[in-house]
């Protein structure tokens, strides 16, 4: 049966979430349903009220959920590419992207925060104007719009003409070689938590709600997903989970770094709270046994050298 309002989808998602939340796959999975299903009632929603699309177009889902690596909570990250640049198709898809915005929030999915979303003229535009916004990024090359650039790199079309969103990330790939800042690209992401100490110890957070936790994301999550993305960038792949990325990637060691990326996404699943979306980022170390403490590490350890990694080879290339 067809569910027919956000809030039966909201019912939906809460009754799923206790199995699917058992395994990574399966979360995901449910995830993309759930975006499918306010998809289906957002769009009858502006059907009824303005008409068909003016216009072909794609909607595309970024952050966590572009790269299909979200938790059990996750807030809204998505997007709004269409074909016409007129005046009547940016109203259309700007009612469409706030109409999905409720849906989702209705649905579980919070606001973003930093208004990452297809309701906001910033991220619903004709694809010639996204041309002209990607060029100014890396044009630009600053600190803030490389970090538009990458967070629009993790998009992931979803729903209507998936070939605009390629179309532009090939785009954006030829421009960031013949403008030659991927080692402006990789120092923007160089900044992340220490996670081991140098007497071996795991460094948790020492004050606050989070007091004995390991900052996965800022730790230990951040390194695999920034290298694996500048690699990416690299070599054109098209890809946005880092898993298979990685496996587009020729690169040494990467069944290692596989395998470790997912047992990390594994633990996030199985020994975080998750009882909002912030702590579902945190690790409780002494919930783990002394093997598990030392896999922690092998995972910090490994995340740290593939960032290196990456590094130099950019550096190296020029």
């Amino acid at each position: 049966m067809a569910i027919e309002t956000y809030a039966a989808i909201a019912e939906f998602r809460k009754i799923q979430m206790k199995t699917a939340a058992r395994d990574h796959f399966t979360l995901n999975e449910l995830h993309d349903k759930i975006i499918n299903q306010v998809l289906e009632i957002s769009l009858q929603e502006v059907l009824a009220r303005y008409g068909p699309p003016p216009s072909p177009f794609s909607f595309f889902v970024m952050g966590s959920a572009g790269r299909l690596e979200q938790s059990v909570w996750s807030d809204q990250d998505h997007g709004i590419i269409y074909l016409n640049p007129t005046a009547e198709a940016k109203t259309y898809f700007l009612s469409l992207g706030k109409e999905i915005s409720k849906g989702l929030h209705q649905a579980g999915y919070p606001y973003c925060d930093g208004g990452v979303m297809s309701g906001n003229p910033f991220w619903c535009k004709a694809q010639t104007e996204w041309e002209k916004q990607i060029s100014n990024w890396i044009a630009e090359a600053s600190w803030e719009s490389l970090r538009y650039l990458l967070i629009f790199i993790d998009g992931r079309s979803f729903y209507g003409q998936h070939q605009l969103m390629e179309q532009l990330k090939t785009f954006a790939y030829q421009n960031v070689q013949k403008e030659q800042i991927l080692s402006r690209i990789y120092k923007n992401t160089l900044h992340f938590k220490k996670g081991v100490g140098v007497l071996g110890q795991i460094l948790v957070d020492t004050h606050g709600i989070h007091t004995g936790s390991l900052n996965l994301k800022e730790t230990t999550l951040f390194p695999y997903i920034n290298a694996v993305r500048l690699l990416a960038i690299r070599d054109h792949v098209l890809d946005t989970s880092t898993l298979a990325r990685l496996d587009k990637l020729q690169i040494h060691d990467k069944d290692l770094y596989k395998n470790m990326f997912l047992k990390l996404l594994n633990y996030r699943l199985q020994y975080a709270s998750h009882t909002d979306y912030e702590s579902g980022h945190f690790l409780p170390v002494d919930k783990l046994t002394k093997e598990q403490k030392n896999e922690i590490k092998d995972i910090i350890k490994h995340g740290t050298n593939l960032h290196q990694y990456a590094g130099k080879l950019i550096d190296k290339e020029g």
